[in-house]
């Protein structure tokens, strides 16, 4: 056998040497070897977390067929230090390469969150809290804080009014801070310049707008009917007359569910009670609506100063210009409730 052939030989051994092992890289770095437990599989990684402790979550919650190529895979891609953090669905099987490329690059599942009705800062850090990083408490030790927002215009009493009901998608790696700063984007997003001023011309700023929304929210049942109540409250505004608005009572109280405020609920010693304080209350008693907001920046024009409930419970109001006519249908109202035995 001449010296030819025999490099021939070892040549066509290194080759298939080569492809063998290449196959079996590829085998390893590109074919599916990581699979989700059940349907899918969700990865917390919080903020801060270190590499062992990404990969510890890694491996309890997802079925690997070689974590030794998996950790080789990371050290290759530098993971250990540029690990994301986030929350991952896994809802198909993965290469080692996709999945640690999926963590490198931060290309984590948004969480939808969607708030309405909401009253107080308690009742957002709870609605909130849990579905990002963020739990409760951060949420309320950051509110509690005026100085993380003072800055920008907000006290403790007003900071609610950047919470506008909708639904929003976050990152679940997202800190208190980090919620304040999205949703004062989405506030500043809604203030146009062409809603500022139309605040302007109603004499309020923006906060006191949403102040009033609130209460208006509180008042109407229906829609079409925020305008004209909206209307109602400026008039009263405008001329130094009280609000007169129950819903304040109401979050004067803490007590949402009465149903008939009674006059020693209006004797309640509180900035928030209406009856007694002229003017706007320090700030919202709910997080603002759109459909409120708009209400007021848009409110119909008229000379009502008084509102009540209609008497067939059908969610609309009867409108007043003088306090007898109020009286008056305050006192149909009034009788309804007494015939249907509601006495709080």
């Amino acid at each position: 056998m001449n010296s030819r052939r025999i490099i021939l030989i070892i040549l066509a051994l290194l080759l298939t040497a080569v492809l063998v092992i290449s196959a079996v890289i590829y085998s390893r770095l590109f074919r599916p070897s990581v699979f989700p437990k059940g349907e899918e599989s969700t990865l917390y990684i919080p903020d801060r977390a270190s590499y062992k402790q990404a990969m510890d979550t890694i491996e309890a919650n997802l079925d690997i067929k070689s974590s030794r190529t998996l950790h080789w895979v990371a050290e290759k891609k530098k993971s250990p230090v540029l690990v994301k953090p986030g929350k991952y669905v896994i809802s198909k099987p993965m290469s080692a390469n996709d999945l640690i490329n999926m963590l490198r690059g931060g290309r984590q599942m948004p969480v939808r969150i969607t708030f309405n009705n909401i009253r107080t800062l308690n009742e957002l850090a709870g609605k909130i809290g849990g579905q990002i990083e963020a739990d409760s408490a951060s949420i309320m030790e950051f509110f509690s804080n005026p100085a993380n927002y003072s800055s920008d215009g907000f006290s403790r009493e007003t900071v609610i009014s950047v919470f506008i009901p909708d639904t929003y998608e976050f990152f679940w790696n997202t800190s208190a801070q980090k919620l304040y700063v999205r949703m004062l984007r989405e506030y500043n997003r809604f203030w146009s310049r062409e809603r500022i001023k139309k605040s302007g011309e109603l004499g309020l700023t923006p906060r006191e707008v949403s102040t009033l929304a609130s209460i208006v929210d509180e008042e109407a049942l229906k829609n079409d009917e925020k305008p004209r109540i909206a209307g109602v409250y400026l008039n009263r505004l405008r001329r130094g007359m009280p609000l007169q608005a129950d819903p304040t009572i109401k979050f004067a109280i803490n007590d949402f569910s009465v149903s008939r405020i009674l006059y020693k609920h209006l004797e309640t010693d509180s900035p928030y009670n209406t009856y007694k304080h002229a003017g706007l209350p320090p700030g919202p008693i709910a997080c603002p609506s759109i459909s409120g907001l708009e209400a007021v920046l848009n409110a119909e024009k008229h000379d009502y100063l008084y509102f009540a409930a209609r008497p067939d419970f059908s969610g609309y109001h009867n409108f007043a210009r003088t306090l007898s006519e109020h009286n008056k249908n305050a006192r149909r109202y009034q009788s309804e409730l007494n015939r249907r035995r509601i006495y709080r």
